[in-house]
C-alpha cells in the first residue's frame, strides 16, 4: 500500500495547523459560523443534528493495522465508543466536538490519514474494488491508478471549487464490485492487444435526479489516461450548472447537451491537454507501483479448507472470494450483525480487526462501499482462526450479498439532511429475516436504504431499495424493486405509495414471497423481477 513520503507528510501536517487556527478563531469570535462552514468543510467537520461529524479519508478504501488503531483509538477518546464506515469507503465519527477536531486531525497525521477532501464541491475520495491486488479476475491493480488520480485531484487547482461535489471510482475486472456506473466518472481498466488502457465513464450519479454514466471513450492508453480525466472535468468545470444545487453535478450536464456532444468537447480539450504535459513520467509512475507489490505470499500454502464445522463451512462459502494466489482467500467481516446499525464497528471490534489483518492479511484492510471490511490475503489454512476470532467480537455473520447485508445511512438519528429514520428499519428487517436458512434461500439480494433523496444507501441501486420521505410531517417509505450497482447496472423503480415504518418492513417480506413463488431455477430476486416485470410485486403489494 502507499506510503506518505515527506512532502505528503509536510502537506497533511500544515493543513492540521491551519484548521487548528481556524478553530481557535470561530471559538473565540473572532469569524461567523457562515465564515467558518466552509473552511471545516475543507476538512471534512459537518455540523449534524446533535454535533459535529467528522468524515476521515480512507483513499481507496485501503489501510493498515496501524490506521486502524488509530481509528479505534479516536472512537474511544474523542467519540462514543465506535465509527461508522460509509458508502465512500471512508468513516465517520458522529459525537465529535469542536475544540477537539484539530487534535482528531493531529492524531489522524501521525499514521498518514487525514480528512482533505472529504465535503466540499472537489474531488472526493477515490473509490476501487475492495478486492484490488487479490481479486483473481483483474487485468492490474487498480490501486496504482486510484492513488495517482488521488495525488492530481488533491488540492487541485482548477477543481477545488467546482459547480458541484465530484466521485471517481476505478475497476480493473469485468465483475464491477464498486457501483462504477454510478459514479461522475468511472474508469475500467483494459487490455486491448497487450496494451494496458481504460474505458471511461462519465455523468453516473444517484441523489435526487439517478443517471447511468455514458461510456465517453472505450479505451484510452495508459500513458493518456490523466490527461484524458483533467479534460473531462474542464469540460464540466467550464459549463456545469453553477445557478442551480440540483442541476450542478456532471450527470445533469451530459444529460442537457448529450453524450455525444459532451464527448466531442472532451476530445478537443485532450488535444490541448495533452499538450501540457500532465501525465506522470515513466520514474513517477514505478514508484507509485512499487508501493503496491503483492506480498511475499507462501508458495507452499495448501489450496484445501477443512470443513467440517459446519457453521465455518457456510461462512467460508458466503463471505470469502477466491485469490489470485493459490492457497489464499479474500474475507469479508461483515458489519451488519442481527439487530446492529449497518456499517458500525465499536472501538473494541476494531481493534480487533486490525489484529486479525496483521496476523493473517499482511498488515492490510480494506473498506468497502457495502460498509463491511475486508482482509484481502488470508491463507485458506488461516481461515478457521479468523473465523472464531470474529465470532468472538460478534462479527462472523455469514450474509455476504444476503438480504440482511444491508446498506443504510445514518439517517435522522443523526443527519441533519434526512427526512426519516433508516436505522430502525434496517433493524427491524434484519430481525424480520434473521434466520439464515431463509437468508440463504432467498440468495443473493442486495437491499439498501436512504433517509433522503441524496441517496446515501444507494437505495437506486437496491434490488429492493427504500427511501424514506417525510409525508406531512410523518416518516413514509417508498419501496422500489429492480436496481443494480454491478455490471448489469439498473436504476430500481418505485412500486407505489409509501408505507409507515412496520408497513415497509411487510412490504419487503411480501415482495420476497412473491420472488420465491416465481422464481425458476437459479434465478437471483433481480433476475425474476426483470423476467415478469413490477406488475405481480404491485398487485401482492397493493391488491
Amino acid at each position: 500500500m502507499y506510503k506518505y513520503d515527506e512532502y505528503d507528510q509536510q502537506i497533511v501536517d500544515a493543513r492540521v495547523e491551519e484548521f487548528r487556527d481556524q478553530v481557535k478563531r470561530r471559538l473565540a469570535g473572532q469569524i461567523t459560523e457562515d465564515q467558518f462552514k466552509p473552511l471545516r468543510l475543507m476538512n471534512g467537520l459537518y455540523l449534524q443534528l446533535h454535533a459535529y461529524m467528522l468524515r476521515v479519508a480512507i483513499p481507496y478504501g485501503t489501510l493498515d493495522s496501524r490506521q486502524m488503531r488509530m481509528l479505534a483509538h479516536i472512537a474511544r477518546k474523542y467519540d462514543r465508543g465506535y465509527g461508522h464506515f460509509t458508502t465512500r469507503q471512508n468513516i465517520q465519527f458522529n459525537w465529535i466536538k469542536l475544540d477537539q477536531a484539530p487534535d482528531i486531525l493531529a492524531e489522524l497525521a501521525t499514521v498518514e490519514m487525514h480528512a482533505i477532501q472529504t465535503s466540499g464541491n472537489c474531488i472526493r475520495n477515490i473509490s476501487c474494488d475492495q478486492y484490488a491486488g487479490a481479486a483473481a479476475d483483474e487485468v492490474a491493480d487498480p490501486r496504482v491508478w486510484a492513488e495517482l488520480l488521488r495525488q492530481w485531484s488533491t488540492f487541485h487547482p482548477e477543481f477545488s471549487y467546482l459547480p458541484r461535489k465530484f466521485k471517481i471510482a476505478v475497476i480493473a475486472a469485468e465483475e464491477d464490485r464498486a457501483a462504477l456506473r454510478l459514479h461522475d466518472i468511472g474508469i475500467q481498466l483494459v487490455k486491448r492487444d497487450g496494451l494496458l488502457g481504460g474505458r471511461v465513464f462519465v455523468g453516473g450519479g444517484m441523489g435526487r435526479t439517478p443517471m447511468i454514466s455514458h461510456e465517453i471513450r472505450d479505451f484510452v492508453t495508459a500513458d493518456d489516461l490523466l490527461s484524458y480525466l483533467e479534460a473531462c472535468l474542464r469540460v464540466y468545470n467550464r459549463y456545469g450548472r453553477r445557478d442551480n444545487i440540483y442541476k450542478a453535478r456532471i450527470k445533469i450536464l451530459l444529460h442537457e447537451i448529450g453524450p455525444d456532444e459532451y464527448r466531442r468537447q472532451v476530445e478537443e480539450e485532450f488535444v490541448s491537454v495533452k499538450a501540457l504535459g500532465l501525465d506522470p513520467p515513466k520514474g513517477e509512475f514505478d514508484r507509485i507501483t512499487a508501493m503496491f507489490a503483492p506480498p511475499a505470499f507462501d508458495t507452499e500454502a495448501p489450496d484445501t479448507v477443512d470443513r467440517s464445522d459446519p457453521d465455518f463451512a457456510i461462512w467460508v462459502d458466503q463471505n470469502t472470494a477466491p485469490h489470485k494466489q493459490p492457497g489464499y482467500a479474500i474475507v469479508t467481516i461483515s458489519l451488519k450483525p442481527t439487530g446492529g446499525i449497518p456499517g458500525d464497528a465499536s472501538a473494541d471490534q476494531i481493534d480487533a480487526i486490525a489484529k486479525l489483518g496483521e496476523r493473517f492479511s499482511f498488515d492490510e484492510l480494506r473498506i468497502t462501499h457495502a460498509q463491511n471490511i475486508v482482509l484481502p490475503h488470508v491463507r485458506k489454512a488461516d481461515l478457521y482462526a479468523v473465523w472464531s476470532r470474529l465470532s468472538e467480537i460478534g462479527l462472523a455473520e455469514a450474509n455476504l450479498d444476503l438480504i440482511n447485508d444491508i446498506i443504510a445511512c445514518p439517517g435522522l438519528d443523526y443527519c441533519s439532511l434526512a427526512n426519516a429514520r433508516s436505522i430502525p428499519v434496517a433493524q427491524k428487517i434484519a430481525e424480520r429475516f434473521a434466520s439464515p436458512e431463509r437468508q440463504r434461500d432467498l440468495g443473493e439480494l442486495k437491499l439498501k436504504i436512504s433517509g433522503c433523496i441524496n441517496a446515501c444507501g444507494h437505495h437506486h441501486a437496491g434490488h429492493i431499495g427504500i427511501l424514506g420521505v417525510d409525508k406531512k410531517g410523518t416518516e413514509n417509505y417508498q419501496l422500489s424493486l429492480g436496481g443494480s450497482g454491478a455490471e448489469d447496472v439498473s436504476l430500481a423503480k418505485i412500486t407505489g405509495p409509501g408505507f409507515d415504518e412496520d408497513g415497509i418492513v411487510d412490504a419487503v417480506e411480501t415482495v420476497t414471497n412473491v420472488y420465491l413463488k416465481t422464481r425458476e431455477d437459479g434465478e437471483r430476486f433481480l433476475d425474476t423481477y426483470r423476467r415478469v416485470g413490477m406488475e405481480p410485486f404491485k398487485e401482492a403489494l397493493y391488491g
